[in-house]
């Protein structure tokens, strides 16, 4: 029998994920381009549980599907390391911190306005460092030579000129064709096989399953109305049907909400202000919305529905996808339509870095300087990123007390 018959069997244990993306959960800021900086500190330089291209793979992956790429990544790197059980672990940890911190801030527990608080003023200079150290890292391994060099700077400026996910989605897709057409004659190295304990079986049930969800949950919401089933049908279409992640699922989440006055527009908005405060996926924004909903269920118990209904689209097709990965890489012209992507992936940070990290992070000369330092102590003191973010915080607490 094949080894492609018989998937490697994973080589972690799901406890190890889950202390690892916990970790992550609680120290990741600055939104999804700067996740995959962590992502990619942790898990292919600090801990090698996979190579530089095969993560490049991933990521180049989970941005042609629907949902949040970031914790998306995250799903894929736990199932390889730890099965299934991994996958799960690895969302759990990286999204209970943010959800559990929203979800007080919906009960009230904060009522302090941190908006321009200085500290977390920091952890966006500290989110110019991570992505800055990501761009330059995949850079190196994944446009070598001049014409892949030159897609990432092509997609750099597709993305600039016009930002939002349709753009994103174009620019990934024609680097894919031009990396079909024109990058398949130098062919590379095999890359390793994806260790992914589940068969075809189990993804083709999974996908069978997210098509279904989302055809038979409206329907089902309309012949048997029940506020439950309402709210799941929202939550999930709304993870189900965005490109992009991150702020690209507000509008959507928006026109879920508050139109039927679940959630008031008032809190709509302060909900989104905390959201910027914390760590993790934006996607955890469901979890307020669940708990502040006007209607049942709300509180805990909304919450849990209204996240667990927005991710789930995630899981399943990352889960759908992952058993026929190696089979679709190991193709030639997939190889260099992989090539293109990944090259694109290395222009899409380089754009974001600009746009919106550096943007909203850097003010003067002294958020220059903190975002240096920062970078120098990740790049060449190779300082874990936890630590980065929290000095990046008291540096930027210090230097707003002596202005």
């Amino acid at each position: 029998m094949s080894a492609r018959a018989v998937p490697a069997p994973p080589r972690g244990h799901p406890l190890e994920v889950l202390a690892v993306a916990t970790r992550l959960g609680l120290t990741s800021f600055g939104g999804p381009v700067a996740h995959l900086g962590y992502f990619r500190e942790e898990y292919v330089v600090r801990r090698r549980w996979l190579d530089e291209r095969t993560y490049a793979d991933l990521v180049a992956l989970c941005q042609f599907l629907p949902g949040p790429a970031s914790s998306q990544v995250g799903i894929a790197i736990g199932i390889m390391r730890a099965g299934l059980a991994g996958g799960l672990a690895a969302w759990i940890g990286f999204t209970l911190p943010s959800a559990l911190a929203l979800v007080a801030f919906a009960y009230g527990v904060s009522a302090v306005a941190v908006a321009d608080a200085p500290w977390l003023h920091g952890l966006k200079v500290a989110a110019v460092a991570v992505v800055a150290q990501a761009v330059w890292g995949m850079a190196r391994s994944l446009c070598p030579d001049r014409e892949r060099a030159t897609i990432a700077i092509v997609a750099a400026l597709g993305v600039l000129a016009w930002p939002g996910a349709g753009g994103q989605v174009l620019v990934i897709a024609l680097a894919g064709l031009v990396g079909w057409r024109l990058l398949v004659g130098d062919a590379a190295p095999a890359a390793p096989p994806a260790r992914v304990a589940h068969g075809r079986g189990l993804a083709v049930a999974s996908l069978a399953l997210f098509a279904a969800l989302l055809v038979a949950a409206p329907l089902a919401r309309q012949l048997a109305p029940s506020q439950p089933l309402a709210v799941f049908d929202s939550f999930y279409r709304a993870g189900a049907l965005v490109f992009g992640g991150g702020h690209v699922v507000l509008p959507l989440l928006y026109a879920e909400v508050v139109p039927p006055g679940w959630v008031a527009a008032e809190q709509f908005v302060a909900g989104y202000g905390a959201a910027q405060a914390v760590p993790g996926p934006l996607f955890t924004f469901a979890a307020y919305l669940g708990a502040v909903m006007q209607v049942e269920p709300s509180g805990w118990r909304g919450a849990a529905l209204a996240c667990g209904a927005v991710f789930l689209p995630s899981f399943l097709l990352v889960v759908g996808a992952l058993p026929f990965w190696d089979a679709l890489r190991a193709r030639r012209d997939v190889q260099g339509a992989v090539r293109g992507i990944n090259a694109a992936v290395v222009g899409l940070l380089l754009a974001a870095l600009y746009a919106p990290v550096w943007t909203s992070a850097i003010d003067g000369p002294r958020d220059v300087g903190l975002a240096l330092a920062a970078f120098g102590l990740l790049a060449f003191w190779k300082v874990p990123p936890w630590l980065v973010v929290a000095l990046s915080a008291a540096g930027a607490t210090a230097l707003a007390a002596v202005r």
